[in-house]
């Protein structure tokens, strides 16, 4: 089967949840199809990761679009240089001329048997006439992440421009969904969502997965002592994201008081890329803004307990199966946990205000025969997630797609000159 798959933005390296999702289910593919993945990136040519990428996906074809990546002030201007347009800015600000002229000749030559393409923002440069089977692959349902945005923001300027930003996201994500042949959504909740925009046989949920065998308990680390000389809580994920920047404000600003108040040797670290100045403003003595790691493995292996004390999101937190897989107890939102395969009270605590989320954390640092009760059980339940078993659930569903083409193409009746 020959496979284009195309992502806005680079792949590599593989570091928050959506590209590690994507890794694995790419390799996965890639070495039982003929795979073509189609990166285009912003900022300058980088011939590194163009390198890095094929040796990763041989035949991976990667396009500088030359775009400035902005940030901070620049990303605000150009926030403002796009209010106008129908598109929402997280959409809109990945079109790009060169790529649609590429995608459209893909399309006019008819090349693959199916397309995919992976996160809505890859959708505004797909050509209008889908004429090759293609497959929306929706990490998040984007707009219920705008509306959780709007209900939960206190700066009335952000409110505005959060509810502007979802209902604009709220009707591109409708079009797409319709637009598309098919959808892979990663969790049951998300598919009842978009279910009330489409069919839903239209839509399969193929769930998140965990690397068992680098995230596999450490055979000299161990939940079981009474207490911790100095027991640490971890929160990670990519610290630029406005979930987990959210996450840690309302964490360190409402719940980390009473857990001091309780142990007050404990530590708190927050692991992730680019730490916003939200985020690094609690720094302190108790509390360590590691920012970037070259792994997160060892930081769940150090853990006595991980936190996801999100108040915003859709699709799945890959970050917790990881946590799962490596024996860890962890203490989540019931929105930081939604959409996976856990249970409240066995494999996870789920907590959903600020005192009940300190009294579980501080229940689990004192005591370690419970941590290790909620470790062993969680590695139990992450370990039906391995990622060659969510790989060929995504192979199938691709294949599915395009036998649908081959069988409507049987059904034609044939011209006779």
């Amino acid at each position: 089967m020959r496979i284009l798959w195309v992502k806005a933005d680079k792949l590599l390296p593989v570091e928050n949840g959506g590209n590690i999702r994507s890794y694995h289910v790419l390799r996965y593919l890639a070495c039982r199809h003929d795979l073509t993945f189609y990166s285009y990136y912003a900022g300058k040519p980088d011939p590194a990761y163009e390198q890095e990428l094929q040796g990763q996906l041989p035949g991976a074809v990667a396009m500088c679009r030359g775009k400035k990546e902005l940030g901070g002030v620049g990303r605000g201007l150009d926030y403002l240089w796009h209010v106008g347009a129908p598109a929402p800015y997280a959409v809109s600000r990945f079109a790009d001329a060169a790529v649609q002229q590429r995608l459209g000749s893909w399309f006019l030559e008819n090349s693959f048997d199916v397309t995919v393409c992976d996160f809505l923002d890859a959708a505004v440069n797909f050509p209008a006439r889908l004429n090759i089977p293609s497959v929306l692959f929706q990490h998040n349902v984007e707009s219920e992440i705008w509306r959780r945005h709007a209900e939960t923001a206190s700066n009335p300027f952000r409110k505005m421009m959060y509810q502007m930003e979802f209902r604009k996201m709220l009707r591109y994500e409708q079009n797409a969904v319709r637009r598309f042949q098919h959808v892979i959504a990663v969790s049951e909740n998300d598919r009842s969502i978009m279910t009330r925009w489409v069919d839903a046989d239209d839509i399969t949920v193929v769930p998140t997965g965990v690397d068992l065998a680098h995230f596999a308990p450490d055979a000299h680390t161990s939940n079981t002592r009474a207490s911790d000389p100095a027991p640490l809580i971890t929160f990670i994920g990519a610290m630029d994201w406005e979930p987990n920047v959210d996450g840690v404000e309302y964490f360190c600003g409402e719940v980390w008081a009473a857990i001091k108040r309780g142990v007050p040797e404990a530590r708190l670290r927050i692991v992730g890329r680019n730490p916003v100045r939200r985020v690094e403003k609690w720094a302190s003595d108790s509390i360590e803004v590691a920012g970037r790691v070259p792994s997160v493995t060892e930081h769940l292996r150090q853990s006595s307990v991980v936190i996801v004390p999100l108040r915003i999101g859709g699709g799945t937190r890959l970050k917790i199966y990881e946590a799962m897989a490596a024996g860890k107890a962890v203490v989540s939102t019931t929105v930081g946990a939604e959409g996976l395969d856990v249970h409240h009270g066995r494999d996870i605590i789920l907590a959903d205000d600020a005192q009940t989320f300190s009294q579980a954390v501080l229940m689990l640092l004192r005591d370690g025969e419970l941590r290790n009760r909620y470790g062993k059980a969680a590695a139990e339940t992450a370990a039906r997630y391995d990622w060659p078993a969510i790989g060929q659930r995504f192979s199938e569903v691709l294949e599915a797609a395009a036998e649908k083409r081959s069988d409507r193409a049987a059904a034609s009746p044939v011209r006779v000159a």
